[in-house]
């Protein structure tokens, strides 16, 4: 099979069918193998029912059903663990995403890339989402090094061996073209149609901003880090260790100065904020590279089965039979 679409779902059921439709059309004209999986993510409607209804009319088409609402990026989890095409991609299921774009994607995909991350380059949003998009979009270039104008865009396409070797949690969804390409793996992106809402309402509200600069953070530091926290954490550390051991040894210079060579006017250095400062540094700074010790334990007993590389492709030798016809 050449393509699975994974279609996350909350309270969808107006908009179930019509995707089905679509995606089936343009697949079927475009002469793509494909299979769809519906995860239902904890919906209170009737999508559930809806999805069967799919299934019972093509049986392209299947589903998932979580007991209760997990997030997103469990749904993807759980439909990426099931799927069974070459290329993988994400959509979502409130027919914003247009699925006439699947070849157009395919296509950039064969061109020699990883993961195709949409564009929505005409976003039909109000500016309450659009304008921090760009903000955030920004922050994720400049802390990543991967630039790319529309990280949160639902609709991304990328080869199956991508699957194996990132893991989406929490939020972390929207990061899967930062995860891949931290791995080596090569990113690109492509401007898509992006449509109006026609069913429903947005399931995210404001508070996603703030979590989405935390999730940024924790990414920043998975793919910088992930293998060498001492490195992050002994870096501040030593930093605050030096700063507190300056100010002491300016402390104990002024000390000396006042009670050893009598020199006046330096005042006592008990009341002096310095020696406040100068002390939380230096327990700040052993604190941290302590941290950064834990981390690096932890790493080194939990991450023995974890790969440290990642593998493009292999050059095997010759069989034994290929061998011997050669020397003959």
């Amino acid at each position: 099979m050449k393509l699975s679409v994974i279609v996350p779902l909350f309270n969808e059921e107006e908009s179930l069918l019509e995707l089905c439709r679509e995606i089936i059309d343009t697949c079927d004209k475009n002469d793509i193998s494909f299979e769809v999986i519906f995860i239902d993510d904890g919906s209170t409607d009737s999508s559930w029912i809806v999805v069967k209804e799919a299934g019972r009319i093509d049986d392209r088409i299947s589903g998932i059903r979580f007991r209760r609402n997990f997030g997103k990026a469990a749904a993807l989890t759980a439909g990426m663990r099931a799927a069974d095409g070459d290329y993988i991609m994400m959509m979502d299921a409130d027919l914003q995403d247009d699925p006439s774009e699947i070849p157009k994607f395919i296509a950039k995909l064969e061109d020699g890339f990883d993961v195709v991350n949409g564009w929505k380059q005409r976003r039909l949003d109000p500016w309450h989402k659009t304008k921090p998009s760009k903000v955030f979009n920004w922050m994720v270039g400049r802390l990543t090094g991967l630039v790319l104008h529309d990280h949160n865009c639902g609709l991304k396409l990328f080869r199956r061996e991508v699957t194996h070797e990132i893991r989406i949690y929490g939020e972390l969804h929207r990061f899967i073209p930062v995860l891949a390409h931290a791995r080596g793996f090569k990113v690109t992106e492509l401007s898509v149609n992006h449509r109006e809402r026609q069913f429903g309402h947005s399931k995210y509200g404001m508070k996603r901003f703030l979590r989405g600069f935390l999730d940024l953070c924790t990414v920043k530091f998975l793919t910088g880090y992930g293998q060498r926290p001492q490195h992050l954490m002994g870096g501040i550390g030593l930093t605050l260790f030096g700063l507190g051991g300056v100010g002491m040894t300016w402390l104990a210079m002024t000390w000396l100065r006042t009670n050893v060579f009598g020199v006046t006017g330096l005042g006592d250095i008990g009341g002096r904020p310095l020696l406040a400062y100068s002390i939380a540094s230096l327990l700040l700074g052993a604190q941290a590279i302590s941290l950064g010790f834990v981390a690096e334990l932890l790493v080194s007993y939990t991450g023995k089965d974890l790969d440290t590389y990642s593998i493009s492709e292999r050059a095997e030798p010759h069989s034994k039979s290929e061998a011997e016809s050669v020397a003959v």
